[in-house]
């Protein structure tokens, strides 16, 4: 996380996707990879995941974001977008901090996808078992 003039700098990680994200104050437009969000995420909940972080601190239209996202799926990269979000909201208002801890958005989620195991179709799975 580093300040660039007015732009904030932050990196968001979720699954295997990474996002990174640049804000400066403006109008509220948010580009990923050069598409708006809203065109990029294609789905409406994934849309809203990616602007919690500044509908709990409440700054709304007040910053412009740019960010790169790449790896994992759709999913994996709206929740790296909003972490990204929402650290640079922190950084560039440690007021905001407060909020965004207690709306529990600073926090990574470390969950990862668990390995394929030999002799089973899965992580988990079991091939069929036969007792004759």
């Amino acid at each position: 996380m580093a300040q660039v003039s007015n732009e904030v700098v932050a990196i968001g990680r979720r699954k295997e996707s990474r996002a990174r994200v640049r804000m400066k104050p403006g109008t509220g437009q948010i580009v990923v990879n050069g598409r708006p969000v809203d065109e990029y995420l294609a789905r409406e909940v994934l849309v809203m995941i990616a602007k919690q972080p500044f509908s709990v601190t409440e700054t709304v239209d007040r910053y412009d974001v740019r960010a790169r996202c790449d790896g994992g799926g759709l999913t994996g990269q709206a929740g790296a977008l909003r972490l990204g979000i929402a650290r640079a909201l922190a950084e560039a208002d440690p007021n905001n901090h407060l909020a965004l801890r207690r709306a529990g958005l600073l926090t990574r989620d470390a969950r990862e996808v668990e390995r394929k195991k030999y002799g089973q179709p899965g992580a988990r799975k079991r091939f069929q078992f036969s007792k004759r």
